[in-house]
């Protein structure tokens, strides 16, 4: 995806009490005695002449760090000496600068001169002193230096690079304490680089048996990049010194290595990687690499000959022999093989019940035949998932797949398998579905007050969720307004072990408030990465994820990359009820920039300007200059070749691919393909979206597969994840949207 610059609307800057403001500034000046820091939130910045300096220091070092010059470093030295207040951050600032520059010697300067004035952040002032000091080969006393990073008080984000550079500093000096240093943190160490660390370590120690593992654990693991050249090249030095003493990676080890090339596709050299194992290998090995030759094969697109070749092989080693099936059955899939297919699931099942290829296998034909409508045959093959692998991730999904067979054809076992659905996968993303088709069932028989029981408890524990706007439809009805939960429905959902949800917090705590004045101060300094990162490191590490959030989204240059932001930082955020959290989080997730433009192109074609904002939500995350792997453009991810096409009646002239990129004209194309698209569909909403998603072309088939009895059923019944997951994400935007912005 595509990231440009634009103007948007500016986020809304106050998201905490003035109690809260107050802790940070007080946090911020705890025993500092002498500095006070400004934090400045940002907004996407406006073209200025290139001769205008930003008017912050934090604009200043931004600028730097992107493209250092004596001038600009002039500029952030300048600000210094007018600005005492800031002195110490911006000193701080040019020493990272220096550090990302490798000019370590004006580094140490720099962050000596700042550490005094920022007790606060005293583990990164430490840490970037270390860091230069051990790259200038000045590894006295570096320990004191990183003492910060392992303040137990505080967390610091860096807590485990600090480890890897102590260890660094004694591999000369001391590289058997080097050695204990890692093995002892070994848990917390970022990898490949603690591996790497350790065998340099035990290598300089005089352990190269020890070197020799590490350095092979890299190789087997990382296959691609910098650390693959690294122990690949220290490994070869190790064999030639060590002669016949050298311990050659197991046959184990090799497969690993060549499943790891597959798995990021080179396919060239794991090809060659397995052909060598043929030779080499017997046993199990032997007969796993002749298999895996031909998954090769068909991971590489050459599906008939890997078809051709592993119908050839006769393996005998049981594993090897299920695997075989399994890729068989995957390639047989793949050629529209359907007898094939049903042989090589009915072997599986017969001499491999309980192996994971047999489970692979049963997923991999389900899929299949649900692509093809062929209830009769995924049925009892999702079934089996369920009940042959109970506790397997693919269980709550295969079980609803079943279930919602028997609610679609109002099967007698329809209503069990939904509370069966719900007791036995609770958490399970189709919860909410069975709660809102129980409460379907209960109406159709008349049962009121048993369907307000269900609608109810699913408004409680899903809010925000598609099946929870349909609950909320159906609860104006009069018949269900009027109706008293059935008693006896509450007590069966009061035993259901649903997801609780999790309001944000009032206030945060004092560890959360620290967090966050750290990360002000790193944003005043010009150094956003580090602020983020701070934050992220506090939203892993047990803190307050919501808040730490928020400061993130708050600060963030654009509404694009807040909402990016507090969607990967809260993954949960739909599980908070509306009024459990400050009405900004809900802004922040749910922007609505363009909003004049975006409401006039809506109406102007006759569309809800909310399902319009829910859309672009879904597409682009209000990104104007997004372009997807597909080449679709901007906030609708419109294609060039629809841009182009519908352009004259948009009132588009002269059109371009370029045009797509600005929000104007984006909006104004994008909602009159979709007035066409949704006159094509007569109207129907979900179909449309469908369309829209996965292309006309497969709606066409979609729509002719069964008879649903309201748009909810054929929502459910597409057979593309994504597309389904899409229609419903793009339809509960617009209820959320419809709730936020009356």
């Amino acid at each position: 995806m595509t990231t440009r610059n634009f103007s948007v609307a500016p986020i809304p800057g106050r998201l905490y009490s003035a109690r809260f403001l107050a802790a940070c500034a007080a946090l911020l000046l705890a025993g500092a005695g002498q500095t006070q820091h400004k934090s400045t939130s940002k907004t996407s910045p406006k073209p200025v002449p290139q001769a205008a300096a930003p008017a912050t220091l934090a604009g200043l070092v931004r600028i730097y760090r992107e493209s250092p010059t004596s001038a600009r470093r002039a500029a952030v030295e300048s600000w210094a000496a007018s600005h005492p207040k800031e002195r110490s951050a911006a000193q701080f600032a040019l020493g990272v600068a220096a550090y990302e520059q490798r000019d370590y010697a004006s580094a140490i300067k720099e962050l000596r001169k700042a550490q005094p004035g920022l007790p606060q952040i005293a583990d990164y002032t430490g840490y970037y002193v270390a860091a230069s000091r051990v790259e200038s080969k000045e590894s006295g006393g570096i320990v004191n230096e990183l003492a910060a990073t392992h303040n137990d008080a505080v967390p610091s984000p860096l807590f485990a690079k600090a480890w890897l550079l102590e260890a660094r500093a004694l591999e000369e000096s001391a590289p058997a304490e080097a050695v204990r240093v890692l093995r002892e943190h070994a848990a917390d160490l970022p990898q490949p680089e603690g591996d790497l660390t350790l065998a340099d370590s035990q290598q300089a120690s005089g352990d190269l048996a020890g070197a020799v593992e590490a350095y092979q654990r890299v190789y087997c693991q990382y296959v691609t990049g910098d650390a693959a050249v690294r122990a690949a090249t220290a490994l070869a030095s190790l064999r030639a010194a060590m002669g016949a003493s050298y311990p050659a990676l197991s046959m184990r080890q090799m497969m690993r290595h060549a499943d790891r090339l597959m798995e990021v596709r080179e396919f060239a050299q794991a090809r060659n990687e397995f052909r060598a194992m043929v030779e080499r290998a017997s046993g199990t090995e032997h007969a796993q690499a002749l298999v895996r030759l031909g998954a090769v094969d068909y991971q590489s697109g050459k599906v008939p000959a890997a078809a051709e070749y592993l119908k050839s092989l006769d393996v005998s080693v049981p594993e090897a022999e299920a695997e075989r099936l399994y890729y068989l059955v995957e390639s047989n899939r793949r050629l529209d093989n359907e007898r094939d297919v049903k042989r090589d699931l009915k072997r599986l099942e017969s001499e491999f019940a309980d192996s994971p290829w047999r489970l692979k296998g049963l997923v991999s034909g389900a899929n299949y035949f649900l692509l093809a409508n062929r209830a009769d045959d995924y049925v009892p093959l999702y079934r089996a998932v369920y009940q042959d692998f109970p506790g397997d991730a693919a269980a709550g999904l295969s079980h609803w797949k079943v279930t919602f067979d028997a609610v679609l054809h109002r099967r007698a076992d329809a209503v069990p398998l939904l509370q069966e659905q719900l007791v036995l996968f609770p958490r399970n993303t189709n919860a909410g579905a069975a709660l809102y088709f129980l409460g379907r069932a209960a109406e159709e028989k008349k049962d009121f007050a048993e369907a307000a029981a269900y609608y109810q408890h699913l408004l409680k524990v899903f809010e925000n969720y598609y099946y929870a706007m349909l609950a909320r439809d159906r609860m104006r009805r009069p018949e269900l307004r009027a109706a008293t939960p059935s008693p006896k429905t509450n007590v069966f959902l009061a035993s259901l072990e649903l997801p609780a949800a999790k309001p944000v917090p009032p206030e945060p705590t004092r560890l959360t408030a620290v967090r966050i004045a750290r990360s002000q101060l790193l944003r005043s300094a010009g150094l956003s990465d580090l602020a983020d990162f701070e934050l992220r490191f506090g939203a892993r590490t047990g803190g307050q994820a919501a808040l730490l959030a928020m400061e993130a989204a708050r600060t963030a240059d654009s509404p694009s990359i807040a909402l990016h932001l507090l969607k990967v930082m809260v993954p949960d955020h739909l599980g908070i009820p509306i009024a459990s959290a400050p009405r900004q989080f809900w802004e922040l997730l749910y922007p609505l920039p363009y909003r004049d433009e975006l409401f006039a192109d809506a109406r102007a074609h006759e569309l809800d300007p909310y399902m319009v904002a829910g859309l672009i939500r879904q597409e682009s995350e209000f990104n104007p200059g997004a372009v997807s792997p597909a080449k679709a453009y901007g906030l609708m991810q419109v294609l060039p070749v629809t841009g182009r096409q519908y352009a004259r009646s948009a009132g588009i002239a002269g059109f371009s691919t370029a045009l797509l990129l600005q929000p104007a004209v984006n909006l104004k194309i994008g909602t009159r393909t979709f007035r066409d698209m949704l006159d094509h569909s007569g109207g129907r909403l979900e179909q449309t979206l469908a369309a829209y998603n996965a292309g006309p072309m497969r709606l066409a088939e979609w729509v002719t597969w069964n008879s649903p009895h309201e748009p909810a059923e054929f929502v459910e019944s597409i057979p593309f994840t994504e597309t389904r997951d899409y229609v419903q994400a793009v339809l509960r935007n617009a209820d959320m949207y419809r709730r936020l912005y009356p």
